[in-house]
């Protein structure tokens, strides 16, 4: 209170104590409240109002959506399960229910004359304990720790009591009991006397077993385990929270200390799948990747494996809501339902195909038409694996043409290579990359091809101007799926002579290529900025991130600010073969376990591949023996080629010159440049553009952009010196 305040409540006391009798008692809490309300509102600009004035920041009242909003925006929960809406899903259900039942009973059957002996064994055992336990049930021995307690304190009302109670009950037990063996012995004289064979022997068996189970130990069972099933604790709110307690996190920790959760559940804990989940919101302030950079503490807190844990944020939600999947199995070591393409089958690469299963063992599927795909991860995760399974599924539909490139050179392509492909090639030599680097302009050529036919076709025909799996399967357009694999791209990137073009086509192809029907597939075990060009992995349209290191990785080949988001790559232990984030299909980014198909079964689905094709007529290439007709002869140097079309008195020249007399020198390979692209292909060997000084044929003087004859001589020098120390 300050002393305003304080004047003021002293001036009304004393008011009130000199006035006169009859006058009206003042509360002044009440006075204070109303002379608030009737304030004005504070106003800078108001003079009468000072700039103590108290400004109400909060209404009088909650402001907020009404009833019918909050029903209208409720999420509504599905009410057929998600498992019975899918014939695959309840196939595998169905299956596994009629595996693990018929099991027992044929364990249990088996076994039953085993289990039949022990129990009549064991049968004198039970009809003593069934007759000794009738006895002391009649003479009443469960009250006797009583009555003696009473004799102990020498009460003798209460142990008269207890006497006479007793009494009364040995009575009516004895009546019971030989009122039930009369009834016992009158049954087994029928049965004796008027019941057949079968059924002498078979109450006689009944009562036998019936004897052999009561005197069965307690520490030796009869019928022994058919399935050890495991001991998964159930997941209850407990759980969670000391889990989400034992991470570190200071606001969850304080407001636990508090007497507070930490942790408020938006949703009962259900079983989802072969596990359970739980949703809700953490503290103010903490995000779902403060949870998920401490996977393995939450595992440690939770007493499951790391590969059963598995911390979600919801995207549509905010930062702070987190979804924990828990399963009853490691997610890379659990048994993986049958890939249906494993024992046969075709695929439609325009429709969708699965190509691996989520946590919670369901089916993930991909469209591998009108996409490029980037695939990252370090050594030994299953890179290769996940883009030969790609490779293998295009090559079950008989109008693709694949062109294969194993960089790494361990022939993990060659299944397909070998069996299907119209260009393969398994290594990184000269001859390989000359190889390579012709196949990539034919592929350039060709998107071109494919652009000016798409363009050329009526509305009616190509109505979304891109390839159509109608268009696809006719032969005359030449529009069949093409798809592209290259393992660790990173070497032709990198490459000191082609680098640059196999970056300009290969963006070009990423670029416009899904919707001519071009699909490229690239994988690489450094997906940083020089293995992996920018301008290739902002524009790939699906991502595979299996565990990375860093965070650099990690948004290289999920794009940008994914790990600021929650989806962090480098969660995966090394245990998570073929574990990846997923973005595509249209869907936020899943974690998916890839199907494993080893090199046999690679190798049978390629042979099974080629039989469809050699059906089809579709065999073509590197499949039949065929090789191109050069490999060689369009090679070109486009440093050297500027130096032979710029005289050494040419110091400047514009671009558009350049572009003129290289298309001269070599029509195939630069007829059609531009002078822009000139500049993109000089841009990898580190000669820029710029404004140069020239004339026209006019003879007038004019600024335009070229490049300067002593830069190219001079990157010539850089990359050669670099190419005789390597």
């Amino acid at each position: 209170m300050n002393h305003e305040d304080e004047n003021d409540l002293f001036n009304r006391l004393e008011a009130d104590l000199t006035a006169e009798p009859g006058a009206d008692v003042v509360d002044l809490g009440k006075a204070r409240t109303a002379r608030t309300d009737q304030a004005p509102a504070a106003s800078p600009d108001d003079p009468a109002v000072g700039p103590e004035a108290v400004v109400m920041v909060d209404g009088p009242a909650p402001v907020g959506p009404g009833f019918m909003a909050r029903l209208m925006g409720a999420k509504r929960r599905e009410v057929i399960p998600p498992w019975l809406k899918s014939r695959s899903e309840m196939e595998t259900a169905a299956k596994w229910v009629a595996g693990h039942y018929g099991h027992l009973a044929a364990y249990h059957l088996w076994r039953s004359p085993v289990y039949a002996a022990r129990l009549t064994l064991q049968a004198p055992r039970g009809a003593a304990r069934f007759v000794g336990g009738t006895v002391r049930w009649v003479a009443d021995t469960e009250g006797e720790p009583v009555r003696l307690a009473a004799v102990r304190r020498e009460d003798a009302g209460e142990y008269l009591k207890l006497s006479r109670q007793r009494d009364g009950r040995v009575k009516l037990r004895t009546l019971i009991a030989l009122l039930g063996s009369l009834i016992g012995l009158g049954a087994a004289l029928a049965l004796y006397v008027l019941a057949p064979g079968w059924l002498q022997a078979v109450s006689l068996g009944a009562l036998v077993l019936a004897a052999g189970y009561a005197g069965t130990p307690a520490d030796a069972p009869v019928i022994t385990r058919a399935v050890e099933t495991p001991k998964v604790q159930k997941l209850t709110s407990d759980i969670v929270l000391r889990a989400l307690g034992a991470l570190g996190i200071a606001a969850i920790n304080q407001a636990q200390g508090k007497g507070r959760e930490g942790f408020t559940f938006t949703a009962p804990i259900t079983r989802d799948g072969p596990g359970w989940r739980a949703e809700g919101d953490l503290p103010y302030g903490v995000t779902v990747t403060d949870v998920i950079d401490k996977r393995d503490k939450l595992a440690s807190g939770l007493r499951r494996p790391l590969g059963c844990v598995w911390p979600e944020a919801v995207p549509e939600e905010h930062t702070g809501r987190l979804v924990l999947w828990v399963g009853d199995q490691d997610m890379a070591k659990s048994k993986q339902p049958v890939w249906p393409l494993f024992k046969g089958g075709s695929v439609d690469l325009f429709k969708p195909v699965a190509f691996g299963t989520d946590q919670r063992g369901r089916w993930v599927e991909l469209t591998l038409m009108y996409i490029a795909a980037v695939i990252g991860a370090i050594p030994r995760m299953g890179k290769t694996f996940l883009l030969r399974l790609l490779l293998l599924i295009a090559a079950l539909d008989v109008r693709a043409e694949l062109h294969t490139y194993d960089l790494k050179g361990t022939g993990d392509l060659d299944p397909v290579g070998d069996r299907v492909s119209h260009r393969h090639r398994a290594g990184d030599e000269d001859e390989d990359i000359e190889y390579a680097i012709h196949d990539m302009r034919e592929l350039r050529e060709e998107l071109r091809r494919r652009a000016r036919m798409i363009r050329s076709l009526p509305r009616d025909i190509c109505p979304e101007s891109k390839v159509t799996s109608e268009l696809a399967s006719k032969e005359t357009l030449g529009l069949h799926p093409i798809v592209v694999g290259v393992d660790e791209c990173q070497v032709w990137f990198e490459h000191p002579k082609y680098g640059g073009e196999f970056e300009e086509i290969c963006t070009d192809l990423v670029k416009r290529g899904p919707a001519t029907g071009i699909v490229l597939l690239l994988a690489t075990q450094r997906p940083d900025a020089k293995s992996l060009p920018t301008g290739i992995s902002a524009n790939a349209s699906a991502r595979f991130c299996l565990k990375v290191m860093g965070q650099v990785e990690n948004d290289m080949v999920l794009g940008t600010s994914a790990y600021k988001r929650g989806v962090r790559a480098t969660m995966f232990a090394w245990a998570d073969k073929g574990v990846h984030y997923f973005v595509g299909e249209g869907s936020d980014a899943r974690i998916v376990r890839s199907v494993y198909a080893d090199a046999v079964a690679a190798d049978r689905i390629g042979a099974r591949a080629r039989k469809l094709r050699e059906t089809a007529g579709t065999l073509s290439g590197h499949a039949l023996g065929e090789q191109p007709q050069t490999t060689t002869s369009s090679a070109y140097d486009l440093l050297a080629d500027i130096l032979a079309v710029v005289a050494p008195d040419e110091p400047k020249v514009w671009s558009e010159t350049v572009v003129a007399r290289l298309a001269e020198l070599r029509p195939d390979v630069y007829g059609g440049w531009e002078p822009e692209q000139l500049a993109y292909m000089l841009k990898p060997h580190g000669v820029p553009t710029g404004q140069v000084w020239g004339k026209t044929e006019d003879g007038k003087g004019a600024n335009r952009r070229g490049i300067e004859r002593s830069k190219v001589t001079a990157a010539i020098t850089h990359r050669d010196g670099k190419r005789d120390a390597s």
